[in-house]
């Protein structure tokens, strides 16, 4: 497995001053940003460090992270 970065500013660069501002003034945005960010490195350290786990569990960490960035985005977009 090769470790793809998805931080926000790569996955979304466009919205790059907006994800800036709403960390500092939403506190839903910054706790869900957060969350975003912990399961990202979650998935990327099992990436790089080649961790055995389960392909069931690693799917679930996958589908987390895109459930929180689909969050994040539909805060931004608007």
């Amino acid at each position: 497995m090769s470790a793809i970065h998805h931080d926000l500013a790569h996955e979304l660069p466009e919205f790059k001053e907006k994800i800036h501002q709403l960390k500092l003034e939403d506190n839903h945005f910054s706790k869900l940003f957060d969350e975003y960010h912990k399961v990202n490195s979650d998935v990327l350290r099992l990436e790089a460090e080649n961790i055995p786990v389960t392909d069931a569990a690693f799917e679930t960490l996958k589908k987390q992270r895109l459930n929180l960035k689909d969050k994040l985005y539909n805060i931004l977009a608007v």
